[in-house]
């Protein structure tokens, strides 16, 4: 719902300086993220670790010209067009605006609170009330002091029904969420010990959520849980309750039964006196609370009883909590590893013992240090063991110093470790068989890892793409750059075989400076993606103008041919100072104006406005090599020569770059204004030959193993000659996904756990055949082909080729999968 810069100015009460006629549309806290600049008010908010002020500068050369400020920049006459808003407090000022945005609605709001289950109730609200109402609820988990303000300022005049999460972690949080969401309809969750450090008893904090709801129409909560109600009376409310309750038939919402059958639980219950039923697809009893809190309110809301049903059966799941997956030899496995306290713990147990009940499995619970629970940690791993008895736990691994000094306390087969990465590099996962296993454990001991190691893998074909990586190897060339040196990071070609937009993504998101694309199309369709950062056009076609217009695409001028026709286009297009970057040729002898062409190529660009000189650069030919030092040092003379003479005749500046990754690190006296980095991104020095940080890593697994008898030939043509009795796997990939044929007939090998396979017989398209013979290794094992262990530059080498062709063979029917770390 658009508003104007003056209306805004007199609902957060602030000193506008500027006065420029502007609507609003878009707040924004996070400089990353604009993608509407014109309609965008960025808030620029100070925390402990970053103040939004320092990226008022970036934001004005994306376009944004609103902000609200408690600082004016020290040359406001470099803002042209500006509007700024002066306030004492940026936060609270956001805060405000929310505040005053809610007033516009009339109409049914649902605040949700509690410790655990806000999101799943959220969306399962969504999903059973979607088809009546128009809604607006919060994104992802926006439950926060900036979240919530950014969540209510998305109703607009088309929304019906607003759904909001409200988080707290400190006493007198609330009032101002209250303030904001003015919720008519409140659901309390449940109360649990997360962050209950901040709080003086578990009263405290029930009360403190519970002020959600004080102006409220109706309030929804389990009014069999004591400390829920009993802090309702207290809090003296006015509101209709809808307590449900599993032992009060006098409640207003009565659940007579609950039936937990393999797969499924129904629900039967009364409203009012009114008899219903229902049937969810989840057994854990969080999902069946979750559940409950949703019928009460699509009850309120008056929704058929049989249109309820119909859509609670249909219930998706949200977020992966207590999923589910087949283990490696025999077990289960039970991933509840997004958050870690006593009471999901409590119902994960009682998940896991529902699980595997029938099926005679040893129970075995991963279980890490607990945080911010509130409590000693002598009472509460009291607790955590009379948890683990009463639920009939077999054995517990326990990981972390806290339970590990605990470990007294627990009466069955136990081991302990200290951290994460022992337990991995133990043998005690290895050892796990026909076991129900649950992984439990808070966020920063990264038992993702464990349930990687013990999920049973499907056939599949990936190439897996560390972003960690890819940020911590652009970090790495940063640290050699001065401050005030820009960077291009080079996307082209898939980004090196690893997929352009989320790399694209993860670098916009750590502010580069440049990404560069080898032709129009490819920026395109990162633009078309949501990337908004300038992108470079290495490669320009002359058909391609007008996507580069249309789609802000900054080409690369190398002849005064391409210069010529790109004018004509762009003023045929009306389009004035557009950016553009001169290549100069300094000794490839590729592309580029050599430098006895600079000054034909200034009066050209002198005598026309329709193309401006953005940079200039050229390419070094041998910055990775001892052996071309000297001539790489003429070419970087030439260069500043030739470029300092075209910076001479104009009087903006031009940006100046010729390092390519290796250089950056081996001439640094020539970093000039920018440095252009690409193999260096995805892993490889190209100095050294060396993996940095691995970026890219190709897996497959094992379909099928032949015993194969000697003197038996495998694959085509008869190549794959054995001479000794062979165990031979077949795994599903081949050339058309990118493993080259030079690789087949034991020229190469990969990995299969840890241990080397050589290829046999000829590299088929879709299926190689590999020897396993002396690796201990069965159906459904992973293969590595190249990454973390067996590193692309290994098969570069084989190949007699360069990393950039392994990685960018690598085909765009594999499937990548992207995670950090």
């Amino acid at each position: 719902m658009s508003s104007s810069i003056e209306n805004i100015n007199k609902l957060i009460k602030s000193k506008l300086i500027g006065g420029y006629e502007s609507n609003i549309d878009w707040i924004l806290t996070d400089s990353r993220s604009v993608c509407f600049p014109e309609e965008t008010l960025f808030f620029a908010l100070k925390t402990k670790r970053n103040d939004g002020h320092k990226y008022i500068d970036e934001l004005f050369e994306k376009g944004v010209r609103n902000f609200v400020v408690s600082t004016l920049p020290e040359k406001k006459d470099n803002y042209p067009n500006c509007n700024f808003l002066l306030v004492n407090d940026t936060l609270k000022a956001l805060q405000l605006l929310a505040e005053k945005h809610r007033e516009n609605f009339q109409i049914p709001v649902i605040g949700i609170t509690g410790s655990n289950g806000k999101t799943i109730v959220k969306e399962w609200l969504y999903q059973l009330l979607n088809e009546n109402y128009v809604i607006t609820r919060s994104p992802r988990s926006y439950n926060s002091q900036i979240g919530v303000p950014l969540s209510v300022w998305m109703m607009n005049e088309n929304t019906e029904l607003g759904i909001f999460e409200a988080g707290i972690s400190e006493m007198g949080e609330m009032e101002e969420l209250r303030n904001i969401i003015r919720p008519t309809i409140g659901i309390l969750t449940n109360i649990g010990g997360a962050h209950q450090e901040n709080f003086f008893s578990m009263q405290e904090k029930c009360m403190e959520k519970l002020s959600l709801f004080k102006d409220c129409d109706v309030i929804v909560y389990n009014g069999d849980n004591e400390l829920i109600s009993s802090s309702v009376l207290k809090s003296l409310f006015t509101s209709r309750e809808i307590a449900w309750s599993t032992k009060d038939n006098e409640r207003p919402l009565f659940i007579e039964s609950i039936d937990k059958g393999d797969n499924s639980t129904t629900i039967t219950y009364r409203y009012i006196g009114m008899p219903g039923k229902y049937t969810i697809p989840f057994i854990d009893d969080a999902s069946i609370e979750n559940s409950i809190h949703c019928v009460a309110i699509a009850l309120y809301f008056m929704i058929p009883q049989d249109v309820i049903a119909a859509r609670m059966e249909k219930l998706e799941h949200i977020a992966m909590r207590l999923e589910v997956k087949e283990g490696k030899s025999g077990c289960v496995l039970i991933n509840d590893s997004y958050n870690s306290d006593l009471a999901s713990l409590d119902i994960a147990l009682d998940f896991m013992s529902r699980r595997s009940d029938d099926k005679g499995k040893k129970r075995t619970l991963i279980l890490s240090d607990m945080f911010q629970t509130g409590q000693s940690s002598k009472l509460l791993y009291r607790q955590v063991a009379e948890l683990v008895h009463s639920r009939g736990i077999d054995k517990i691994i326990g990981v972390g110093d806290d339970i590990q000094a605990a470990s007294s306390r627990f009466d069955v087969e136990k081991y302990f470790f200290q951290n994460t990465q022992q337990l991995i590099e133990s043998e005690m996962l290895q050892s796990l068989k026909n076991e129900v296993v649950l992984i439990k454990g808070s966020r920063n001991f990264h038992f993702e890892e464990i349930s990687d190691l013990l999920e049973l893998k499907v056939h599949e074909t990936i190439l897996e793409i560390n972003l960690n990586a890819i940020v911590d190897n652009l970090n790495y060339y940063r640290n050699k750059l001065k401050p005030e040196t820009k960077l291009v990071c080079m996307v082209k070609a898939f980004a090196y075989g690893a997929g352009s937009f989320e790399i694209s993504k993860t670098l916009q998101d750590h502010r580069v400076d440049y990404l560069a694309v080898a032709v129009a199309d490819e920026g395109s369709e990162l633009r078309k993606a949501g990337i908004t950062s300038s992108i470079m056009i290495m490669n320009p076609e002359l058909s391609a103008f007008k996507t580069m217009f249309d789609y802000r695409l900054e080409p690369e001028v190398y002849s005064f041919n391409l210069l010529e026709e790109l004018i004509k286009a762009a003023e045929k297009e009306g389009v004035t100072n557009f950016p553009i970057h001169i290549k100069l040729d300094t000794g490839m002898h590729r592309l580029g104006f050599i430098p006895e062409e600079i000054p034909e190529l200034i009066r050209r660009l002198k005598s026309q406005n329709a193309v401006i000189p953005r940079s200039v650069f050229s390419h070094l030919v041998g910055s990775d090599s001892d052996q071309f030092d000297s001539f790489t040092k003429r070419q970087i003379e030439t260069f500043e020569k030739a470029s300092t003479e075209l910076q001479d005749a104009f009087s903006h500046k031009i940006i100046r770059h010729i390092c390519n990754t290796a250089g950056i690190e081996r001439f640094p006296g020539a970093q000039f204004d920018m440095c252009r980095l690409g193999l260096g991104l995805y892993g490889v020095d190209p100095y050294t030959n060396k993996i940095l940080h691995n970026v890219s890593t190709l897996k497959t697994t094992i379909l099928q193993i032949h015993d194969v008898p000697k003197e038996e030939t495998v694959g085509y043509s008869r190549k794959g000659k054995l001479n000794r009795d062979s165990r031979i796997a077949a795994i599903p990939i081949g050339y058309a996904d990118g493993v080259d044929r030079h690789l087949g007939n034991g020229n190469a090998y990969c990995l299969v756990n840890g241990q080397k396979a050589y290829y046999v017989g000829n590299i088929c398209m879709d299926v190689c055949m590999i020897d396993v013979t002396d690796i201990d290794c069965k159906e459904g094992d992973k293969v590595e082909i190249f990454g973390d262990n067996l590193p692309v530059t290994l098969l570069a080498e084989k190949l007699g080729t360069i990393p950039y062709e392994i990685l960018t063979s690598v085909s765009n029917r594999v499937k990548r999968v992207y995670y950090h770390d």
